[in-house]
């Protein structure tokens, strides 16, 4: 029944309609349902892929903004199109164990990634510019942990991007639709708070506010 039934009546209510788009896979942490956010979770350890020796990362912290993202830069499962990450203060993410193994995918990035040499895994990404809109977070994919109750994914970012890394255009609409009936509003830039926050920071930095 939609918002103009529930106000004004007309017919019963069938109750949830059924997905239409499940055929499509966003991100193994989602396609089966997004899993809820514990309020009592307080953070937990990232391992990379390697079977030997992985390198662990310490999240002392729940994280915010977690999303899947279509971009080109953020590391993803094998077979999945979106990757899924999140944020974090910086000042809650320590490297553990086998640190040795980590290095800067792309230096001239303004997101610093962390990845194992070994096994690609990205374990986290760090921002350096103080200017920086999010210059204190640090970014983590949560998937990586064994613990649950990390922050539910709550939308889509860079959508369109997925396009660059090989997605067919004619199955966008059918992927947009996935993400909605998953809760994860698609956007192809960032969700509107995130928006706002860096739009603010422009602003201060260039005297419009205060």
């Amino acid at each position: 029944m939609g918002l103009f039934d529930n106000l004004f009546g007309g017919g019963s209510d069938s109750g949830p309609s059924t997905p239409k788009y499940t055929h499509v896979k966003i991100h193994p942490q989602v396609d089966g349902g997004i899993p809820p956010t514990s309020p009592s979770f307080s953070g937990g350890t990232l391992t990379c892929k390697c079977s030997k020796d992985p390198v662990v990362v310490s999240v002392d912290a729940q994280t915010a903004h977690n999303h899947v993202c279509g971009c080109t830069k953020c590391w993803k499962p094998d077979g999945a199109i979106f990757s899924q990450i999140a944020v974090v203060s910086r000042d809650k993410v320590s490297v553990k164990e086998n640190g040795d193994k980590l290095e800067i995918v792309d230096p001239e990035a303004a997101i610093q990634r962390y990845a194992c040499k070994d096994c690609g895994t990205h374990m986290y990404g760090r921002i350096e510019n103080t200017n920086h809109p999010f210059h204190g977070l640090d970014f983590v994919h949560t998937e990586l942990s064994a613990q649950k109750g990390w922050a539910a994914p709550e939308f889509a970012a860079f959508v369109s991007s997925i396009i660059e890394s090989g997605v067919d255009p004619s199955k966008m609409d059918d992927i947009r639709g996935r993400l909605k009936e998953l809760g994860l509003e698609p956007y192809d830039c960032l969700s509107p708070p995130l928006m706002d926050a860096i739009a603010t920071h422009v602003a201060k930095q260039n005297g419009v506010l205060k």
